[in-house]
């Protein structure tokens, strides 16, 4: 085989005889083909995969996005602009007061919504004296079963205060409420929460004084104000189920856009802890704040008699609109309502432990 030899590139000019000169032309032609050749088999003899054991295997790993935060299904959190929704749609309604065709329009509805979520619904209806007469009135109960029969109430009123000559909706008192105790009736209904203890949640009626102010018309033994709650109360003494309830938890005026929660000085004080501690630890030390909120009277107060502990998440005294005509619906926040219902759903579990160690 001729060997080919690649000098230096130095371009060496120099005459040859012409017969000489085309025979190292054919020469070299032939030497290069050949080379060609040569290489072309070389190359196609090599494996293409020697430098990879035969059984490699191609891999893809995923990686989770860093910082990605923990999704909370959308069906379980509570959703502050539902309970907005919730807001709007009693305000449209308008004035609900005890024995009105507007207040057993509310009823339905929230009836309908609760028995949507799969809760036992039970409508209890009585008559009250009241000072402006007899008026029909209506509490309602929703059940959640739990492990054991021992029950947590968690409550709102959820009628409108009477005036005479002021057209009043209540968008804070009583519809922020209303419509968060329905949200918290939602996702508890959800079936992702499994209480220890069974949750009532009750809506009731003819929570506010017929007359002005709270005790204007009110006698020693014929209040006039909280005739659902101490209705209910009665009841549960007559049925002998007043021992089922071991804590009581009342929202009301809790919706306002600058929302902060005083102590309410009558609610008992273990179960008022547990809250404000832990509305505190996610985040809300501004709302949960530890100055005494003077109520004076709402419907924990027939609980708290009867010997039930009871608190009340209210904020009153801030509230400049309370029992006004501008307690409408752009005083109240999705985010405060959020707030309460969040602060409510985690306490609930704390609640039930300390019951279950504190035994009956």
């Amino acid at each position: 085989m001729p060997h080919l030899v690649f000098k230096s590139r130095q371009c060496n000019f120099r005459l040859m005889p012409t017969k000489s000169f085309n025979r190292s032309i054919r020469a070299d032609r032939l030497a290069f083909v050949f080379f060609l050749l040569a290489a072309s088999f070389l190359l196609t003899a090599c494996p293409r995969n020697e430098d990879r054991p035969s059984n490699a295997r191609i891999s893809v790993k995923s990686s989770p996005t860093p910082g990605s935060p923990a999704v909370v299904p959308a069906a379980v959190a509570f959703n502050g602009e539902r309970a907005m929704d919730h807001v709007r749609k009693q305000v449209q309604i308008g004035p609900r007061i005890s024995g009105s065709p507007e207040l057993a329009q509310t009823r339905e509805h929230i009836v309908g919504l609760l028995k949507g979520y799969g809760f036992t619904v039970k409508i209890d209806e009585f008559n009250a004296s009241t000072p402006i007469g007899e008026k029909k009135m209506a509490n309602i109960t929703a059940e959640l079963a739990g492990e054991s029969k021992d029950v947590i109430i968690i409550a709102s009123h959820y009628e409108t205060k009477y005036f005479k000559d002021m057209l009043f909706v209540g968008a804070n008192d009583p519809a922020s409420s209303v419509a968060t105790l329905l949200e918290l009736a939602r996702v508890l209904g959800t079936g992702q929460y499994k209480p220890k203890m069974t949750y009532w949640l009750v809506f009731f009626d003819g929570e506010e004084a017929f007359c002005g102010s709270w005790d204007e018309c009110s006698k020693p033994d014929a209040p006039d104000n909280t005739y659902g709650s101490r209705y209910y109360v009665s009841q549960l003494q007559k049925q002998n189920e007043l021992e089922r309830v071991r804590a009581m938890i009342l929202l009301d005026l809790m919706g306002y856009k600058n929302l902060e929660l005083g102590r309410d000085t009558l609610s008992t004080r273990w179960l008022q802890d547990i809250i404000w501690n832990t509305g505190r630890g996610l985040g809300h030390k501004k709302i949960f704040v530890d100055r005494d909120e003077g109520v004076g009277g709402d419907d924990h107060e027939p609980f708290l008699q009867a010997g039930v502990d009871a608190v009340d998440m209210i904020q009153l005294n801030g509230y400049p609109h309370w029992h006004r005509a501008d307690d409408t619906i752009d005083k109240v926040s999705a985010q405060s309502m959020k707030i309460v219902g969040e602060t409510v759903l985690a306490s609930l579990p704390k609640i039930e432990e300390y019951l279950q160690k504190k035994g009956k």
